[in-house]
């Protein structure tokens, strides 16, 4: 006889939901393992529990390592393919923001463990953050539109006739 079929769907009854993390999580890194041993492949892998608790395993020196290595490899492949280069605020952000929450999770307090005061600085340290992004690309939207009207101008001043005639008709690009 096989096992039965488990329906996959989140365990209610608290106490069967923390040994079955428990259990698969186990499972989890021990496969991981297996695979960088077995393949010889660089590997790291993060769990949060739903309290809050950080898990980690990491087959290199340090999951520190792998990240940056993962953030170069965006950055060369966001360059060899033309899109947005490191002085877009917004390019890699978000795996360079994860490589400093997981820093902050390894080495500091958990979040259970902030005060008040400790959340209204970071709250106030995310809108300072926000507030320079945003600045950053409406100088770089500025920067385009007057690049855009610069082309128009040239496009018009050609003495191509039926051009400056189609353009006369999209105010909306001048």
């Amino acid at each position: 006889m096989g096992r039965k079929k488990l329906q996959l769907q989140r365990i209610e009854n608290k106490s069967r939901c923390q040994v079955t993390f428990s259990k698969r999580r186990s499972g989890l890194i021990k496969k991981a393992r297996e695979l960088s041993v077995l393949c010889d492949v660089d590997l790291a892998l993060v769990i949060f529990s739903s309290r809050g608790r950080l898990y980690e395993f990491c087959s290199a020196d340090s999951l520190a390592s792998i990240l940056e290595r993962y953030q170069s490899r965006i950055t060369e492949e966001a360059v060899a393919s033309g899109a947005p280069k490191a002085e877009d605020p917004q390019a890699g952000y978000s795996s360079l923001q994860l490589l400093k929450i997981v820093q902050r999770q390894l080495e500091g307090p958990n979040f259970e463990q902030f005060t008040a005061a400790d959340l209204l600085q970071l709250e106030n340290l995310l809108n300072n953050t926000l507030t320079e992004i945003r600045a950053v690309k409406e100088k770089l939207l500025r920067e385009e539109k007057k690049l855009l009207e610069g082309k128009i101008a040239a496009g018009e001043k050609s003495g191509n006739d039926t051009t400056a005639a189609s353009m006369a008709t999209l105010p909306l690009l001048r």
